[in-house]
């Protein structure tokens, strides 16, 4: 009889432990596909910048420091090696943009351009879009995270590996206003 319950809370047991892997797993690939979808939409952007950066240059061929930099930022995010890597080049691009839109204020022909301005309406959406898969991204995340943190699945993630997911954030220079002088 003894023998028999423990058979029993031993299968028990390993019901418990497999659910809660199965979370887990389910849970790290819901993250991996936020991140997937974020990352198309990174991607976008990256394409897009170059046929801005070209109608600009027609426009402000003196600002050539403000290209370069923008084009030096879209390089760093292209060859970005880890997830943590390519969210701090995914700022520096946002704000080298930033710089890039405030310099066409400067250009009144530019700003008239309608490739430039059908460019800057692509890139505005792509933006939101990124913003919204931002939040997504970041809402799996702390639901993964959550999970690690809490008894019992911690014990569970743990001996399985599991680890907390980086949030995508933004870095404190992006929340300032960008500031062009000539």
């Amino acid at each position: 009889m003894g023998f028999l319950i423990f058979g029993i809370i031993l299968l028990g047991l390993v019901v418990i432990v497999a659910g809660m892997y199965n979370n887990f797993v389910k849970l790290r690939n819901i993250v991996k596909e936020a991140f997937a979808t974020m990352d198309v939409y990174l991607k976008k952007r990256v394409d897009l910048i170059p046929n801005l950066v070209e109608t600009v240059k027609g426009y402000a061929t003196h600002e050539k420091e403000t290209l370069n930099q923008v084009i030096e930022a879209r390089n760093k995010v292209m060859g970005s090696q880890s997830a943590t890597e390519r969210e701090a080049n995914e700022n520096a691009l946002s704000g080298t943009l930033k710089s890039l839109f405030a310099l066409s204020e400067s250009y009144p022909d530019l700003k008239a351009d309608t490739q430039f301005l059908d460019l800057q309406k692509q890139l505005q959406k792509i933006e939101e879009d990124i913003a919204q898969s931002r939040k997504y991204y970041n809402a799996v995340v702390k639901t993964f995270n959550t999970k690690v943190q809490s008894f019992p699945a911690n014990i569970i993630a743990g001996i399985f590996g599991f680890k907390e997911e980086p949030f995508f954030t933004v870095v404190e220079s992006e929340r300032e206003n960008v500031r062009v002088s000539f």
